[in-house]
């Protein structure tokens, strides 16, 4: 029943040279050697179908669960030895030295029918040589969240990770949520993370810091082959090309991040997928109330450096590092700067493209002036402006555009009812508020009008652009205290519902809601830690 695993990613690399499982600085090493630590009473509670059936291993919950032992570490994996991966890192822009797999263990590799390899990932599983003063494993609350995260971005269109399982563990993990001296013994679990490859900025970095440019060079090269095959050219020039794919890949990454209002909460460059992958979900959030300037993160509530409309420049910033670190690989390290006069370009065309969709515009012209109402882009600026000016959910506001009247005689109460539900203080909108909104709204059907978009294309597209359902922080909350007490019914329809997210689902229109009022301050709700 086990499946056969490879590992391409032992097999072509270097190893530390110690086995024993301790706390240490690895050097001339991508990886040590480590097997995961057993739990006491492995219950699998979740399970992805249709990777499963990518992955070519049992498509439901109940014919995987003789699988639940080898997604729990109590059983080995056949053809590979399980690794924890060496890797550092800038956290909130300072080098934090040596990072690594602190409680993520790689079991090995699986190839789909296409011959495709995938990388399986336990995070939860035990300490690591990584662990620093960590114990390896993780709580069921940070677990779900990132199980249902996942795949939420992947039913979204946003490239991310994948998350196949996730199994409780019977054991108690003590953690302290806030860091505040308040620890208390909760549920663990492990998730079963699934990728091409987990390979970071800070796979690199940790090298470029140690002047081990022989070892980087092995990991340039197995990145190249295994990764970037499609890529030709030899030494700068391919370097150069590489380089610039995962400037663009990162910049379409993050602009999907923007189209969709989520904040990753901690986008330290050892959390950024050289693949351009959503990665390591953690203090994440979703918008509710429109504001650039929110990060879910409490670690990061003073500086805000991962807030919402940052994210763009915290992704260009981390890009010079992964530059810094190709530098000395390269005889002459200015075949970088394509990649990096990319991102910025390849950034505002995706964000272009995706907003014009959401609002049901053809195109936006970049050469037209964003100030003036007359031309299309004042539209995407203007509509920012108007969600800032009062608490206004994002998600809700785009998705009622579509349903807008496009009659240019459509009277102000028709054109201002689709919106109404997405304001989270009605009684507060006053006159001046109310006749902003209404300019725009007439300006958006105006556009409309003039270019003359078949109705029923103009509302395929802007839906397909407009989720009706995304993993709002207090519904995950809600599976959490829910499958904290043994009742997994929640996490079970919310799996259902993000699997179709831009379309309807009556039987999920409570998901469909704005942030409730008592998860307004709620811890798990609106404020979230690195505590896993």
């Amino acid at each position: 029943m086990i499946p056969e695993f490879e590992s391409s990613f032992t097999t072509a690399l270097p190893a530390d040279a110690a086995r024993e499982n301790q706390r240490r600085q690895v050097e001339g090493a991508c990886y040590s050697y480590v097997a995961p630590t057993p739990v006491a009473a492995p219950n699998l509670i979740a399970w992805t179908p249709d990777l499963a059936r990518t992955l070519q291993l049992p498509e439901d919950l109940e014919s995987a669960a003789p699988l639940t032992a080898l997604f729990a570490g109590n059983e080995a994996p056949r053809g590979s030895t399980p690794w924890a991966a060496c890797y550092g890192g800038h956290q909130f822009g300072s080098w934090a030295g040596q990072l690594g797999d602190g409680r993520a263990i790689s079991l090995g590799e699986l190839r789909d029918r296409d011959g495709r390899s995938w990388e399986l990932q336990l995070k939860g599983a035990g300490p690591t040589p990584y662990s620093r003063r960590g114990d390896g494993r993780a709580v069921l609350r940070s677990s779900i969240r990132e199980y249902l995260c996942s795949e939420a971005m992947h039913h979204l269109g946003v490239p991310t990770t994948r998350a196949l399982s996730l199994v409780t563990t019977g054991d108690a993990v003590r953690r302290d949520m806030f860091y505040d001296g308040n620890a208390q013994d909760e549920p663990g679990a492990i998730v079963c993370r699934v990728a091409p490859s987990f390979l970071r900025f800070g796979s690199f970095e940790i090298f470029a810091a140690r002047r081990d440019t022989d070892t980087a060079q092995k990991l340039l090269a197995y990145m190249a082959d295994s990764l970037f095959a499609h890529i030709d050219g030899t030494g700068d020039q391919r370097i150069g090309r590489i380089f610039e794919e995962i400037c663009r890949s990162t910049a379409l990454m993050i602009a999907h991040w923007m189209r969709v209002g989520f904040v990753h909460g901690v986008m330290n460059t050892d959390n950024m997928s050289v693949l351009g992958l959503t990665i390591d979900y953690g203090p994440y959030g979703w918008l509710d109330d429109y504001d650039p300037n929110w990060t879910p993160n409490t670690t990061d509530a003073q500086g805000r450096r991962y807030r919402f409309g940052h994210q763009p420049a915290v992704a260009g910033w981390n890009l010079e590092r992964l530059a810094h670190a190709f530098a000395p690989l390269c005889d002459d390290p200015g075949v970088l700067a394509a990649g990096l006069e990319a991102y910025p370009q390849a950034y505002e065309a995706h964000m272009l493209e995706m907003y014009a969709a959401k609002l049901g515009i053809a195109a936006f012209n970049r050469d037209s002036d964003p100030e003036n109402p007359h031309e299309p882009l004042w539209l995407l600026g203007e509509a920012q402006r108007i969600l800032v000016a009062t608490p206004t959910d994002m998600t809700l506001f785009y998705r009622a555009l579509s349903t807008l009247p496009p009659d240019e005689n459509a009277s102000d109460e028709a054109l201002l009812r689709p919106i109404e539900d997405a304001w989270y203080h009605p009684d507060s909108i006053d006159t001046a508020h109310r006749e902003r909104t209404l300019t725009w709204l007439r300006a958006l059907t105006h556009a409309w009008r003039h270019e003359s978009t078949p109705a029923k294309t103009r509302t395929a597209r802007m839906n397909a652009a407009n989720p009706k359902y995304v993993l709002r922080n207090y519904l995950a909350q809600l599976a959490i205290d829910a499958s904290e007490s043994g009742d997994h019914n929640t996490l079970n329809q919310l799996y259902d519902c993000i699997q179709t997210p831009y379309d309807d689902q009556p039987q999920h229109n409570d998901f469909a809601a704005k942030r409730p009022q008592w998860a307004e301050n709620r811890p798990g709700c609106s404020m979230l830690s690195c505590s896993s």
